[in-house]
C-alpha cells in the first residue's frame, strides 16, 4: 500500500486545516493509504522532505484541528516554473523515495496551477503512479467553476459581523458629530469580501474592484448620507481602482513573486479624498487585514463542514488511480433547501482565472449589491461550529511546523 501527502499553500483561512482533518478522517474510514504524511511549508517543504505523519491522529486532535485558524501545516508561496525541470524531477524522486502516490494541495489559484503543472509533467513523461489532487480554499471566493471556495463563508460571516458591530459603535455619537467610518477588506481582484459586509444591512457605500471608481459620484454619496443622517458607513476592497486600472490605494502596490499586486491602503485613500474635500469633518479606517481570514471563532458552521466533507470528497476521489490534475469543487444544488455536493475538473480549467462579483449583482452609484447577491450570500454564513476553549481562550493544534 501506498502513501499520500497532505500540504497546503497560499494564504490561510480559518477553514483550511479542517480540509486536512477530512482527508486524514478519510483514510482513517477507507485506508487508500498506508500512510497519510503532511507536508510542511507546501511544495517549499516538500522539495526539502519536511514531513509530519498524520495518520494516526487522535479523535480529539482532529476535531480541534478543524477550529484551528491559519495552516497547521504552515504555508509557501513557492512558483513551480514549466520551463525548469528541476524541480519538477526532484519533487518525484522524492515521491519515489518516501512511495507517495498521490499528493494533496490546498489553495487558491497559484496552488492549482502547481496541481496542474504536476500532472502535466507526470503525463507528458508517462509517469503513470504519481498523482496530484487540488482542493479548493480562499477567503477571495475568486476561483472559477466552483459555486464557492472553502474559507470565504467564515471570512464573510466576521466581515459581516464586524460591519454590523463596528456601525453600532460610530452611531453612538449624536447627529451632531458628523462622521464617516470606512471598512477595507482583502479582494485584490474580485468583490467577494467586501459585498458580503452587506449582510449586515448597514452599508451606505459599497466599492468593488468590478467598478471603476469615481471620484465625483462618491464624493457625491457620502455627501448624501451625512447630510440624511450625519454618519455614513463605506466598505472599499483594497482591489478597487480607477477605469484606467490603477488602485485607489495609498502608496505604490508592489508585486508579490506571482506577479500580484501586493495592496492595502485604500481606506486610507478614502480617508485623505473626504478629509481633503471637506465632505465630512470626521473619518475613520477599520482595515480588517489578516483577521478576515483567521478570526476562526467567527467559523461558518456551513463552511467548516464543507471544508471537511471537501477532505473526505478528495480522498475518496483517489480510490481511482487514474484520478490525478482535478480539483475538486463544491456545485450548490438547485432544491429549496440549501445543499452541496462535489464534483471534480481539470486543475487546468480553474487556475489563472479569476472569478468576479458578478457585474448583474451590484447596485449603480456604490449603493450596494442585489437581492440575487443576497440569495447566494446568505446559506453560506449559516450556523456556528461547538468551539473549544483551553484557560479562557480557542483550543487549537500547535503548528507542525513549529513541533
Amino acid at each position: 500500500m501506498s502513501n499520500c501527502i497532505v500540504a497546503q499553500s497560499g494564504g490561510p483561512t480559518s477553514v483550511i486545516n479542517a480540509t486536512v482533518a477530512g482527508v486524514v478522517k478519510a483514510n482513517q474510514m477507507n485506508p487508500i493509504y498506508e500512510h497519510v504524511f503532511g507536508g510542511l511549508n507546501g511544495i517549499e517543504g516538500i522539495l526539502a522532505e519536511r514531513f509530519v505523519d498524520l495518520t494516526d491522529m487522535t479523535e480529539e486532535e482532529n476535531r480541534t484541528l478543524q477550529q484551528t485558524p491559519s495552516s497547521a501545516l504552515g504555508s509557501c508561496r513557492y512558483k513551480l516554473k514549466r520551463d525548469n525541470p528541476e524541480d519538477f524531477e526532484k519533487l518525484l524522486k522524492i515521491m519515489e523515495k518516501h512511495d507517495v502516490e498521490t499528493l494533496f494541495y490546498i489553495g487558491g489559484n497559484d496552488s492549482m496551477d502547481t496541481v496542474a503543472a504536476l500532472a502535466e509533467y507526470a503525463e507528458k513523461h508517462n509517469i503513470t503512479d504519481r498523482r496530484f489532487v487540488g482542493c479548493p480554499k480562499t477567503v477571495d471566493n475568486d476561483l472559477m467553476h466552483t459555486d464557492h471556495c472553502p474559507g470565504f463563508a467564515s471570512a464573510a460571516k466576521f466581515i459581516a459581523t464586524t460591519t454590523l458591530q463596528t456601525w453600532l459603535d460610530v452611531n453612538v455619537y449624536p447627529a451632531s458629530r458628523k462622521e464617516v467610518l470606512i471598512l477595507e477588506t482583502m479582494g485584490r481582484d474580485a468583490g467577494w469580501l467586501a459585498a458580503s459586509a452587506c449582510l449586515s444591512g448597514k452599508v451606505d457605500i459599497l466599492i468593488l474592484p468590478e467598478e471603476p471608481f469615481d471620484t465625483d459620484v462618491f464624493l457625491k454619496r457620502v455627501k448624501e448620507c451625512i447630510d440624511e443622517k450625519s454618519k455614513c458607513y463605506v466598505v472599499v476592497s483594497e482591489g478597487a481602482r480607477f477605469a484606467d486600472g490603477t488602485y485607489i490605494s495609498a502608496g505604490e502596490s508592489k508585486n508579490d513573486l506571482f506577479g500580484h499586486a501586493v495592496l492595502g491602503g485604500a481606506g486610507e485613500a478614502l480617508k485623505a479624498l473626504i478629509l481633503e474635500t471637506e465632505t465630512a469633518p470626521r473619518c475613520k479606517v477599520q482595515d480588517l487585514s489578516t483577521a478576515q481570514r483567521s478570526h476562526a471563532t467567527e467559523q461558518s458552521l456551513v463552511d467548516r463542514t464543507e471544508a471537511y466533507r471537501l477532505g473526505l470528497s478528495a480522498h475518496m476521489h483517489t480510490a481511482d488511480k487514474t484520478f490525478t490534475g482535478k480539483m475538486v469543487g463544491v456545485k450548490r444544488r438547485d432544491c429549496e433547501e440549501y445543499d452541496v455536493e462535489y464534483f471534480a475538473i481539470d486543475a487546468d480549467q480553474v487556475a489563472n482565472y479569476v472569478k468576479h462579483f458578478p457585474a448583474e449583482w451590484i447596485l449603480p452609484e456604490y449603493r450596494g449589491i442585489t437581492e440575487e447577491a443576497y440569495a447566494y450570500l446568505r446559506p453560506l454564513i449559516n450556523g456556528t461550529p461547538y468551539i473549544t476553549f483551553k484557560d479562557g481562550l480557542p483550543a487549537y493544534v500547535e503548528p507542525y511546523y513549529l513541533r
